[in-house]
């Protein structure tokens, strides 16, 4: 009994050894579990490695969809974002792969759901929970900013939160990376988040914006958790020059129950002066609603969470499982047979000396052959293995 399992025990060792001397992993090194979430061209799913057990979140795109909206710009930039970093409150990335119909992202396991899950079944959230989110976040823009990146979507949606309640910033769809110097120049993000100097950018009325951008967004999801609402009646489809007005005219007014120091940290964050708006990791200690936290105590994790998601259920919306399994023409856990079939039928028509007519590529065929030669494949496990070998090397 004891040889058998340490025969078990080797397999599996060599298995996890050439797994990490692959420079590409595919879907086959993944167990499906099930369906999480989707966006507008992409589903999540939880996965577990076969060869470590260990478990991720993994987004899948698909090229055709990404093709008809033009969104592989964006992927590849998310990747590329992605890959320069590693911090304890922003979602991981640990490795990419692509097949025929779709791309593949596999990040943490964030199994607590985001923020705004939690807004709709909690309402408001206590000064303690709030306080608590922002300084997280903070630290995670002080760290983005640190590597000169603007997220540009800070929101309740794209703040997921671990099993233990820490906050984690997730979705660098249109994030960007600034050149020392330069300001950031196009509208992106969600329109009830966005800063007014970025509208007025957009309006020709300044020539750009920077991080400070950031610190507003983070000062709407601050309101929103205290308040159940957002502090400006801003919808998708309110006009930039009314959104400009109503954040110039609007005094934002906290009721009694709110503490002094809580609605003047919001106050702060929320001025309507990207110079005179807190948005900094420094100035956010200096504050005095602030200065009783540990900051060092904080990054660590060795503050407790007031608050700690469920085990007992997923913290999403259950639909999106079903949809996959029943609604979705192209499920992810039929796709090896799928691909099976397709790549059967290719066999035997090279076009050469069997009379076939080979026929031109159409736009899509073409624009798909491209994706899959620009994609980037990462592999985390394989950048930490070289540098511990590299670190134990210089030890000797």
């Amino acid at each position: 009994m004891g040889s058998g399992q340490s025969s078990s025990k080797k397999a599996s060792y060599q298995l996890h050894q050439e797994a990490l001397n692959k420079d590409e992993v595919s879907l086959e090194d993944f167990q499906i579990l099930r369906a999480i979430g989707k966006g507008s061209f992409g589903k999540v799913c939880i996965v577990q490695k076969k060869t470590t057990g260990k478990m991720y979140a993994m987004k899948y795109m698909s090229k055709t969809q990404c093709f008809k909206k033009d969104a592989f710009r964006y992927v590849l930039k998310e990747i590329e974002i992605l890959s320069t970093l590693d911090h304890p409150f922003i979602v991981n990335l640990w490795f990419t792969f692509q097949d025929d119909e779709d791309m593949f992202m596999v990040v943490d396991l964030l199994l607590g759901g985001d923020l705004r899950y939690h807004i709709q079944h909690s309402g408001v959230f206590n000064e303690s929970r709030v306080s608590f989110y922002v300084c997280e976040v903070a630290l995670a823009l002080d760290y983005l900013q640190s590597k000169n990146i603007i997220h540009r979507d800070i929101k309740p949606d794209n703040i997921l939160l671990d099993d233990e309640g820490h906050a984690h910033v997730t979705d660098f769809n249109v994030a960007t990376v600034l050149k020392e110097g330069r300001l950031a120049t196009t509208i992106s993000g969600t329109k009830p988040y966005i800063a007014p100097e970025v509208f007025q950018c957009g309006l020709g009325k300044n020539q750009g914006y920077s991080y400070a951008a950031d610190w507003w967004s983070l000062g709407v999801c601050g309101f929103e958790m205290l308040r159940g609402k957002l502090p400006y009646e801003i919808h998708s489809g309110t006009p930039e020059e009314e959104v400009l007005q109503m954040v110039e005219s609007t005094c934002l007014r906290f009721p009694r129950e709110i503490s002094k120091g809580m609605a003047e940290l919001l106050k702060r964050l929320l001025h309507a002066d990207p110079k005179q708006r807190i948005s900094s990791l420094e100035q956010m200690k200096q504050h005095p609603f602030l200065t009783t936290i540990d900051f060092t105590s904080l990054y660590n994790k060795k503050l407790t969470p007031s608050f700690i998601p469920s085990k007992h259920h997923l913290n999403c919306d259950p639909t999106f499982e079903l949809e996959e399994m029943i609604i979705e023409s192209k499920p992810l856990h039929k796709k090896k047979k799928r691909l099976s079939k397709r790549n059967c039928g290719k066999e035997g028509t090279t076009g050469s000396g069997s009379g076939e007519v080979r026929k031109e590529m159409t736009p899509l065929q073409l624009r798909l052959e491209s994706i899959k030669k620009d994609f980037i494949v990462y592999n985390r496990e394989k950048e930490l293995k070289k540098q511990a070998k590299a670190d134990d090397d210089e030890y000797r």
